[in-house]
């Protein structure tokens, strides 16, 4: 459930501070926007939770040391693993620190600009009436990075489960892995058999890298520029996030398209 009631405003995207409590407690900015609300936690950088217009959290992070899979793998963009560092990951035992400042603050957009310990990486928040758009701005020089979705689709992990992506046009169990390129525009959605709604993520550069799909018994593992274990990107890259109030794979497709302007 929410831990912070949403504020009442006219904004389309608002801006608070508060403490996400399903996820031990960090400190967090929460961005409201017209049909999620997203906990980005203050000191890792990462998402630590997103909850869909019924209050169901779509990531369930939480920094339990030990809890892997159940909590504290999870979250989004997980992008910088032990490649000069570990950032960009709500924090847990293993996430290095960044710092962070919010550079734009409106009704209709929220920026919010994170920098590694270190300096050598940063990463781009902004947030939209209709969606979040995370940006690998900087990238350390000779490293690489991945930008994966470590959640749970609808609440948790279940046979009801599901996904599409730009490979084809087919709905998929959520158990069924992907290995392989992704086809222009690079997209995946997740979806609940029990939910009007889909969870979408999508790359806006083309590229010739992985973009595997495996699931674990307790969270999804899709990682744009990856395959195994290995990292692929390298370069400043964006990804769009959001939710689609429909199950329907040529409504996921057009909205995703848009986003990109395919």
């Amino acid at each position: 459930m929410l831990t912070d009631k949403k504020p009442e405003s006219k904004s389309a995207v608002l801006l608070t501070h508060g403490i996400d409590q399903s996820a031990g407690g960090l400190a967090s900015y929460i961005v409201n926007i017209s049909n999620a609300t997203f906990y980005l936690e203050k000191e890792g950088g990462g998402l630590s939770s997103m909850f869909d217009s019924e209050g169901i959290d779509w990531i369930g992070f939480n920094d339990t040391k030990g809890s892997g899979w159940k909590g504290e793998y999870r979250g989004f963009p997980n992008a910088v693993h032990k490649q000069d560092g570990n950032y960009f990951h709500a924090m847990n035992a293993g996430t290095d620190p960044a710092s962070s400042s919010v550079t734009i603050e409106t009704n209709d957009h929220v920026q919010i600009v994170f920098t590694s310990d270190n300096g050598k990486w940063q990463g781009q928040w902004d947030f939209y009436p209709d969606r979040c758009d995370f940006t690998m701005s900087k990238v350390s020089q000779g490293y690489h990075y991945w930008v994966q979705y470590e959640g749970v689709p609808g609440g948790q992990m279940d046979k009801e489960d599901f996904w599409y992506n730009s490979a084809d046009n087919k709905k998929h169990p959520i158990n069924e892995e992907f290995s392989g390129d992704l086809p222009s525009p690079e997209w995946y959605a997740f979806g609940d058999e029990k939910l009007p709604r889909m969870f979408y993520l999508v790359h806006h550069e083309d590229d010739k890298y992985p973009d595997d799909y495996a699931s674990r018994p307790y969270m999804t593992v899709l990682g744009f520029g990856r395959s195994n274990k290995d990292k692929f990107l390298n370069t400043p890259q964006t990804f769009s996030l959001g939710f689609v109030e429909s199950t329907e794979y040529r409504t996921v497709e057009r909205i995703v398209k848009k986003i990109v302007n395919y």
